[in-house]
């Protein structure tokens, strides 16, 4: 019972978070007539207000929303680029949040982005090295040649750990530092409206949080096998 406990609770922990982000933009991805754009619309229009013409905006068909900063796109699933809903002004406006982070040259993006090469190349090492990590223990016999191989698989692993929690501070910058003041300031969103728009913001940048709580328990569970081990 308690395992079983244990188990639920991690699931809830990691997938949680998720959950919660995809009920917040359902509940209020409902078109609304006194909204007077749709979420391309407003991407679009915030571009080109903050000297970024030259960044398109694209309606994906799959894929989730981002923006994509080695070509400078903002990308926009259906609803959002179609619609003009809450949910859908909201997600724009924090996807050109991070196009502002770019265009800045802000110091956690540029970093977020430096990781990013870095944990790519690493991933491809340590997931070499943990396939190959039983066939060298059988052929060399050596302990040493498993800790090599562990270490480089666990160096993969943390740097996939720390890329997801370089991304929480930029998620939050882009929803709360640069979205939100924009879209008050700029009266794209009534007052009513305000408190809505502040979950939906909130659930854009935490659907990071459960990448990088799995991210964290897969790299306790290695370390935790290998000490037994």
């Amino acid at each position: 019972m308690y395992i079983l406990l244990v188990i639920l609770f991690l699931l809830l922990l990691v997938f949680g978070p998720q959950w919660w982000a995809r009920y917040t933009f359902r509940r209020y991805a409902g078109v609304l007539p006194r909204i007077p754009g749709t979420g391309g619309e407003l991407a679009r229009h915030l571009l080109d207000r903050f000297g970024m013409p030259e960044v398109p905006v694209e309606r994906l068909e799959k894929g989730g929303d981002h923006y994509d900063p080695e070509r400078r796109v903002v990308c926009l699933s259906p609803d959002n680029y179609d619609h003009n809903s809450l949910t859908a002004v909201a997600v724009a406006a924090h996807e050109v949040g991070h196009a502002i982070q770019h265009q800045r040259n802000e110091t956690k993006l540029a970093l977020r982005h430096r990781l990013v090469r870095v944990a790519q190349t690493a991933q491809q090492l340590g997931a070499g090295a943990m396939f190959l990590l039983p066939v060298a223990l059988a052929i060399t016999r050596v302990p040493s040649a498993g800790i090599v191989m562990a270490v480089i698989g666990l160096g993969s692993m943390a740097s996939a750990t720390l890329v997801h929690l370089v991304t929480l501070p930029v998620e939050l910058d882009a929803s709360f530092g640069k979205a939100l003041p924009v879209l008050i300031a700029g009266n794209y969103i009534q007052p009513q409206d305000e408190v809505a728009v502040r979950r939906v913001l909130r659930a854009a940048a935490l659907t990071y949080v459960a990448g990088s709580l799995a991210s964290l328990l897969n790299l306790a569970r290695w370390l935790a096998f290998l000490r037994r081990a």
